[in-house]
């Protein structure tokens, strides 16, 4: 399940002038940019070890039990001055065990902003299944994330998405929480803020493709990891092989109110939710009726306007009701609406102010939500895409898309037009990325994604004239390969992946 803006967290951005070992020159991307003494970091020696750093390290020892290996590389903080301050970036590794000749890497990226990719070789490669003996798979937290040099603002809360409420005075209210978190961030990590971005990241990737001695790499990115890897087609035009696409942002609509596209779906995907679970009234007791359903969160809802809804140890307000209802509606797999109506149930008793104890997966959430546990995780997301695209459009103007789109989205207007953090930024210290190129990549869309709206995935299509498009209709679903169990989409991805061959032409998968 996803709780990031477009990405996959559970719950649920130079050119280079020199080459690694084996690699041939290759055009620079970034005509501009020819920053010197880049040199160290491209050849830098790759130092791997066990990826477990204590014997209480769950994830590091599934890599290490898997024969995955890890390292940290380094790269410059400002990539126009490679001789200054340096990051590490943690990478991992589970190599090809097919022929040596064959082997080559794919880098993987979790989407987020901001999302860990550490262990994706390990699902990765499970839903790769034969292909995946073919490749070096290459799991790379991004800068600032995860394992890489950290960034943390210090927040007491773990996102800066949440809704404006019901009121011109819960508006303001929202729109005050997002101006100090922004202040939090600049008076705890305004030295780096200017450099946490998608280029950035792009550029650490090359990087990364350069000490592994690859001319080239191919690349699977979900969610925002598909707008990484078309700037990074954009940066370092030449340097990809195969791409994957799952869940695709158009870079022209990427901004700092990202998920304003996305407000239909979720209202759709809600009353979808509300149908399978009015269908299940023997088991959850939610209403019999689509509307009744919807008529119970409604009610849940307005009683966090009166007062916090207490949930276990959790205080849930207007504000905080909607962002998690949001954080179930990303998958319609059996599943994630099982939880959802679960935690329906217990939010139901915290309405009528009743004991509500969260279940263990409601607990997971919550802390990841509501708490300074999740601090990290939504610093470094606000930071990336502020660091990107933000703009001062001025706070009534938040106000005024939000009641222009609350009649036909009442759940989710407030929150996808509501403002955030980057309203109150920093300008970026450069300007967005334009993907301007035609890349061959396959492309992977569910047209109910309730993040990366099948919209999107058209836009890069039609730009990308060589690229082709894996559509799963009816599905309400961000993330599919590997992710939603339909065997059309990921034997499209597979079989790609294999040979490097495209589909003769676009393809839709039925469930």
């Amino acid at each position: 399940m996803r709780m990031t803006i477009c990405g996959r967290a559970a719950m649920a951005g130079a050119a280079i002038l020199t080459l690694g070992a084996g690699a041939s020159p290759a055009a620079a991307g970034d005509a501009a940019e020819k920053p010197t003494g880049l040199g160290r970091f491209h050849t830098q020696d790759i130092d791997w070890h066990d990826c477990a750093l204590s014997p209480d390290d769950a994830a590091g020892k599934r890599l290490d039990d898997a024969g995955a290996r890890c390292a940290d590389l380094t790269v410059p903080l400002d990539y126009t001055d490679p001789g200054g301050r340096t990051l590490t970036i943690a990478v991992s590794r589970l190599r090809a065990t097919g022929p040596a000749h064959r082997a080559r890497p794919l880098l993987l990226n979790n989407g987020g902003p901001g999302g860990p990719s550490l262990d994706m070789p390990l699902t990765v490669g499970a839903a790769m299944g034969e292909v995946a003996k073919k490749y070096d798979l290459i799991g790379v937290d991004p800068r600032f994330v995860g394992r890489s040099t950290p960034l943390d603002c210090g927040w007491d809360v773990g996102s800066s998405i949440i809704s404006a409420g019901e009121s011109r005075a819960s508006f303001q209210r929202s729109v005050a929480r997002q101006r100090d978190l922004a202040e939090r961030c600049r008076r705890t990590n305004g030295d780096v803020l200017p450099h946490v971005s998608t280029r950035n990241t792009a550029r650490d990737m090359d990087v990364v493709r350069a000490a592994l001695g690859a001319e080239r790499i191919s690349y699977l990115g979900y969610s925002y990891g598909s707008y990484l890897g078309q700037v990074y087609t954009e940066l370092f035009p030449g340097r990809t092989d195969r791409m994957v696409l799952d869940g695709v942002i158009d870079p022209a609509r990427y901004n700092q109110t990202l998920l304003a596209d996305a407000a239909g779906a979720n209202e759709r995907a809600l009353r979808s939710w509300a149908a399978w679970t009015a269908a299940r009234h023997d088991t959850y007791a939610l209403g019999r009726t689509t509307e009744a359903v919807l008529s119970t969160v409604r009610r849940i809802q307005r009683a966090a306007v009166e007062k916090p809804l207490r949930v276990g140890e959790f205080r849930l307000d207007e504000h905080s009701v909607p962002l998690f209802y949001f954080g179930l509606l990303g998958s319609d797999l059996d599943g994630t609406r099982a939880e959802l109506a679960t935690a329906t149930r217990i939010l139901q008793r915290a309405a009528g102010r009743g004991p509500a104890t969260p279940s263990a997966a409601m607990t997971e959430v919550l802390t990841a939500l509501t708490t300074k546990a999740g601090s990290h995780q939504g610093s470094v997301q606000t930071a990336i895409l502020c660091g990107d695209v933000a703009e001062k459009r001025g706070v009534e103007s938040y106000w005024r898309d939000i009641q222009a789109h609350r009649g036909k989205a009442p759940f989710a207007a407030p929150l996808a037009y509501n403002a955030n953090a980057c309203e109150f930024w920093d300008a970026p210290a450069e300007k967005p990325t334009v993907v301007d190129n035609d890349v061959p990549a396959l492309l992977v869309n569910a047209t109910g994604d309730t993040r990366t709206v099948y919209s999107g995935a058209r836009q890069v299509r039609e730009r990308w004239s060589h690229s082709r498009l894996v559509t799963v209709p009816g599905a309400r679903q961000h993330g599919v390969f590997g992710e939603y169990g339909n065997a059309c989409a990921d034997g499209q991805v597979n079989a790609y992946l294999a040979d490097g061959r495209l589909p003769e032409r676009d393809v839709t998968c039925r469930n």
